[in-house]
């Protein structure tokens, strides 16, 4: 039977949708590749070379004109799970501070010692004295060395920096420093009396239709700042958006323009007296903004650890967001230089089919593919041992193992508590477990009130018959986890092994079985 032809009502309503006019707040309209001017062929090749690099890419969103023209999730990433966004957290951060300044609750000229009178040190030092709104902004506080590796053990994470000592004259010294991103934090807590990711919900997070996020916090219930915030792949390209867009959201001035003009200027040199051909090199060496990085190629971007980034190129009316875990993180920019720059065009392109069909289907077949299933048959019989271990860096108190068909679940007892995680046979079982994963350190030591279950992805093969390997994917992070356990008789060693690390350390344990 054929389909009746549409009303003229109903046409007029598609094309207004199409056009945005009743698009829902926040939400990101699709295009294909060559009507914004972007080859199809260019982002495949960026993609098949970004799975031939070093890095391991989880998801990118890229957008041109505003419109997403390429989107992709590797298998087991998805697209509304968050990720945690390391340093990227910082550009957020900053954002808050700016929403702050509009509304007159400070000032970037405002002295650090004015507002925390209470938090000071004994003596405070001319530099401490000098200390600026400003200065945080721009990595330039004048401690040296960075304190960020001692402060996050201490209990009262703003009097340890205000005790900190400032080297050099503050606002002339370039030095990367997570704990003075807490500082900001901390600042948009003083003065609104809110943590800044409940500040920035009706302010950023709602207008632009960004949800479900989260956002570790300190010990005195202050969200880090300079890493901790969990956020969905779309939420971060959206945030650039709006910056490339001046403030702007569905025609409305939702960020000061001259804020997002002020925040994304080069405010400060990295190195002054790197050589000319070190700087033509580097994405590190361009001049740092508000808790941003100048790029080659004219662009401005938020940056993570091992590879999560907000690309903003305002010469191309581009953004591209990447999550993935990296050991080499100017690589994975110049694969954007290499690849999706010169496939960026001015005007249309002609209409490519076949090239927009090959990038479709390598898109819908992305994937991180889990160990090769396993058919050998173990020599021992693992269902229902317990294996006790003794005092060791993990805090793994015991193990027990749990056969159900082609799915093994371990049962681990970690510091005083117990887990249970599933694990496919040459496939990924999906779940979720309150058992900290890599670098969630505020959630580890209880900072975090009321996070949510962490999503998991486990899978497992037998590698020989006495040796069996468990990989666990946290999925909302960057970070796997590798568990290798060879058992002899009622013995077991079990060596654990951080993707971060990339095989520079592991941890080795041994229990017997009760």
């Amino acid at each position: 039977m054929l389909a009746s032809k549409p009303s003229l009502l109903t046409m007029l309503f598609m094309l207004l949708l199409t056009v945005g006019i009743f698009a829902q707040p926040g939400t990101l309209q699709h295009a294909s590749p060559e009507s914004q001017g972007v080859s199809s062929a260019g982002i495949l090749d960026f993609i098949n070379a970004a799975e031939k690099s070093k890095t391991e890419f989880h998801s990118f969103v890229f957008l041109r004109h505003g419109k997403v023209v390429a989107e992709g999730w590797w298998n087991p990433y998805a697209p509304l799970l968050k990720h945690s966004m390391y340093s990227c957290s910082k550009s957020f951060t900053a954002a808050a501070i700016g929403f702050a300044i509009a509304e007159n609750k400070v000032k970037l000229d405002d002295k650090i010692v004015d507002i925390f009178p209470g938090d000071l040190p004994a003596n405070v030092s001319a530099n401490l004295a000098a200390l600026t709104v400003k200065d945080v902004l721009i990595m330039s506080d004048g401690q040296d060395p960075d304190p960020t590796t001692v402060i996050p053990a201490k209990d009262d994470w703003v009097k340890e920096f205000l005790a900190t000592p400032i080297v050099n004259k503050p606002g002339t010294k370039f030095l990367y420093n997570s704990m003075g991103t807490y500082m900001l934090s901390a600042i948009v807590s003083k003065v609104t009396g809110q943590k800044v990711i409940d500040y920035l919900r009706p302010r950023l997070f709602d207008p632009l239709g960004i949800k479900d996020i989260d956002w570790e916090v300190s010990p005195q219930n202050i969200n880090t700042g300079g890493w901790g915030l969990r956020i969905q792949t779309e939420g971060m390209a959206k945030f650039g958006q709006l910056y490339l867009q001046k403030g702007v959201w569905n025609g409305k001035q939702v960020l000061p323009a001259s804020w997002v003009e002020d925040a994304t200027s080069m405010h400060i040199m990295q190195d002054p007296n790197a050589p000319q051909g070190k700087k033509d090199s580097s994405d590190w060496l361009q001049g740092y903004c508000y808790q941003m990085w100048r790029c080659r190629h004219n662009a401005v971007r938020g940056d993570g650890a091992f590879g999560q980034y907000i690309i903003m190129m305002p010469d191309e009316d581009a953004v591209l967001a990447i999550t993935a875990e990296t050991p080499d993180m100017q690589d994975e920019i110049n694969l954007v230089w290499q690849y999706l720059l010169p496939a960026m065009h001015n005007g249309a392109l002609p209409a490519d089919a076949a090239g927009d069909a090959k990038l479709t289907q390598k898109i819908t077949s992305l994937a991180l593919v889990p160990p090769a299933k396993s058919n050998i048959s173990p020599a021992i019989n693992i269902t229902g041992k317990t294996f006790t271990f003794g005092e060791n860096e993990k805090k793994i108190e015991t193990l027990m193992f749990s056969e159900k068909g082609d799915k093994i679940y371990m049962g681990i007892k970690n510091g005083g508590k117990a887990y249970s995680i599933g694990f496919g046979n040459g496939t990924w079982l999906t779940g979720t477990t309150t058992l900290p994963g890599p670098y969630l350190v505020a959630f580890e030591k209880g900072f975090y009130k009321g996070m949510p279950p962490l999503q998991v992805a486990g899978s497992y093969r037998w590698t020989d018959e006495h040796t069996l390997e468990l990989t666990l994917r946290y999925i909302e992070s960057p970070h796997t986890e590798k568990l290798v356990c060879s058992f002899n008789g009622n013995n077991i060693s079990a060596d654990i092994f951080n993707s971060f690390e990339y095989g520079r350390h592991k941890v080795t344990i041994t229990g017997t079985a009760q």
